[in-house]
């Protein structure tokens, strides 16, 4: 059963992991055991009609860690995690996370790493290096995402499988602590 914790204590747990040398499995077990207070993520929500919106809790050297607002129907295309590790962990609601491997450039051909999961509360997609991550409308209520990713980076590629190209797009917050 998960333990619930202040934002600040989830943050200040990910930069000790991060000092003794970010290892995977310990983040990975850490969010699979931790959620953050339901009311502490209240500061950091808000919804745009046309997309997701991201929120930036903390960023560091070691750690970048957001809250994204998915409503419904709001989806994130395919895209590239520059190498670095990344986690998606479901904070309030469902969405469904699609994991890709690169088989090709030229053509552009991407192979999904098995079926779609839908994921609640507690969920945690990842270290993902290709994802799509998604609300269906058939979900029918908005979603709340906390993402970490280790070793923060500031543009990603995104992957339009109907085009045929692979772009590469800067990317940017909708809220700053």
């Amino acid at each position: 059963m998960a333990r619930y914790v202040s934002t600040e204590s989830f943050v200040d747990s990910l930069e000790r992991m991060a000092a003794r040398g970010a290892d995977v499995h310990r983040i990975q077990a850490y969010l699979n055991e931790t959620l953050i207070e339901p009311r502490a993520l209240d500061a950091y929500i808000s919804y745009r009609s046309e997309r997701y919106t991201r929120h930036l809790v903390h960023k560091s050297v070691a750690f970048e860690i957001l809250v994204l607002c998915w409503g419904i129907g709001h989806k994130a295309p395919i895209h590239g995690h520059e190498g670095e590790l990344c986690w998606a962990r479901v904070e309030r609601g469902r969405l469904r996370f699609e994991n890709f491997r690169l088989v090709s450039e030229q053509p552009l051909v991407l192979e999904p790493l098995g079926a779609p999961v839908d994921g609640g509360v507690g969920h945690v997609d990842g270290p993902a290096d290709l994802h799509s991550v998604e609300n269906p409308a058939a979900f029918g209520a908005p979603a709340v995402t906390m993402h970490v990713y280790s070793l923060p980076y500031d543009e990603c590629d995104i992957y339009d499988l109907k085009r045929g190209e692979r772009r590469r797009v800067r990317m940017a917050y909708d809220a700053l602590p």
